[in-house]
Parts: C-alpha cells; sequence; structure tokens
C-alpha cells in the first residue's frame, strides 16, 4: 500500500497531559507536510491550532478523555465549546460502566445528544474495546450504527490495550455502511497500520507513523 495512501488514513495525535504548544505546533506542521487526515489534541489547543492552521488541516479533539464517565450535559458542553473554537471532529469516549452494566440506551442517547453538539462536525465513539467483552463490542457496534455518529473508535491509547486486528474485524461485522472504523492506540508500525485498513479501518489514530517516516527513507516525495 502507498505510504501516502496510510499517511491520508492518519489522525497525527498528541493527546499527552504534559502537553506544550511547542509540541502541540510540531504535531500540526508534520499533520500538513505529509497531508494527513486530521491532527488530534486536547481540546485546550484547539482555538489556537484552528487559528495557526486554518482550512490547512482538519482539527479532531477528544470529549469525556480518557476516562468516559463525564456527565452527559458535562461532555456535551465539551462538544459545544470544542466545535465553537473550531474543531472538525471529535472523538468521544463513551460511559464504559454503562456498557458493563448493558445500559446500552444510555449510552445511545447521550451518543444523540452529543451528535447534536457537534453541528453537523464528524463524530466518532472511542468504546474502549481493552475493557469490553466481544459480545459488548459487538452491541456497542449496534448502538453506534442508531446513534447518528460518524464513526466507531477502538481505543484512546490510555487504558490497558490499544487496539487490536480482532477488534476491528468484530467492527467490520457488525457496523452498517455508513459507520466507518478508526483503530487507535499501539500502532507502531507500518504493516500494522497497512493490516488495520485491509480489515476495515477507515482512520488510523497514531503519532508513530509519522515518527516512522521522518526517520526512513520512504521516498514520499513531499
Amino acid at each position: 500500500m502507498d505510504i501516502k495512501e496510510i499517511l491520508s488514513k492518519v489522525d497525527h495525535t498528541l493527546l499527552a497531559p504534559d502537553s506544550t504548544w511547542e509540541q502541540i505546533k510540531e504535531i500540526l506542521d508534520d499533520a500538513m507536510k505529509y497531508r494527513t487526515a486530521s491532527a488530534c489534541i486536547p481540546a485546550s489547543f484547539v482555538k489556537r491550532a484552528k487559528e495557526y492552521c486554518g482550512s490547512r488541516l482538519a482539527i479532531c479533539t477528544v470529549i469525556g478523555f480518557p476516562t468516559g464517565y463525564s456527565t452527559t450535559a458535562t461532555k456535551v458542553f465539551e462538544t459545544s465549546d470544542a466545535v465553537a473554537n473550531g474543531a472538525d471532529e471529535i472523538d468521544m469516549v463513551i460511559n464504559i460502566g454503562w456498557a458493563k452494566e448493558g445500559r446500552f440506551d444510555l449510552i445511545l442517547e447521550e451518543i444523540k445528544a452529543i451528535k447534536a453538539a457537534c453541528n453537523g462536525k464528524l463524530l466518532k465513539v472511542i468504546i474502549e474495546t481493552c475493557l469490553l467483552t466481544d459480545e459488548e463490542k459487538a452491541e456497542m457496534c449496534r448502538v453506534v450504527n442508531k446513534s447518528g455518529a460518524d464513526y466507531i473508535k477502538t481505543s484512546t491509547g490510555f487504558s490497558k490495550a490499544g487496539a487490536t486486528f480482532h477488534d476491528v474485524e468484530i467492527f467490520a461485522a457488525n457496523v452498517e455502511d455508513h459507520v466507518k472504523i478508526k483503530a487507535a492506540g499501539g500502532i507502531s508500525s507500518l504493516d500494522d497500520a497497512e493490516k488495520f485498513i485491509e480489515l476495515g479501518a477507515s482512520r488510523l489514530g497514531t503519532s508513530r507513523i509519522i515518527k516512522i517516516v521522518k526517520n526512513t527513507d520512504t521516498g514520499i516525495g513531499y
């Protein structure tokens, strides 16, 4: 698979709690240079990032991150604030405890409320697959199918594990055509990135792919 095709599906990500503007700016510069799908950054940097990048790069941020157990009202406010500050894409974390309790109706209503607050911007739903059973993952696919969200996403990258090929296979078997798949967390090689895409992922949440490209002679031609 062409390296440019892989890069076009990457959400180039920096969400470390000690992130500084200089580090965020480097992420933005690299994302623009290598033409990634977006840069995914903390909400507190969204306004400055959008002013810096303008229309050259989609800015993604995270909501209810990384635990997911904020109230729905809090997540809705976070979303509205992020969109007002210029966010083009929103990655929200579900209430994982609700999933473990089988309260999928509440999760559905929360996603719908957050989607409304997105005001037309893309919404990705992080379900933290490492904390769910395969049955719960499949049920969350069905919830996302009904929710109006644009993507289902595997992981925050802040829990016990990140994306697995098995997770993406479950997603691909259970999502409807209007829901896309994002694999995130622990994607550390071009071979893995290509495999996730082949299995059905349309987006990859990672910071490592660009590091690999920068440190090797890929002949990318940018």
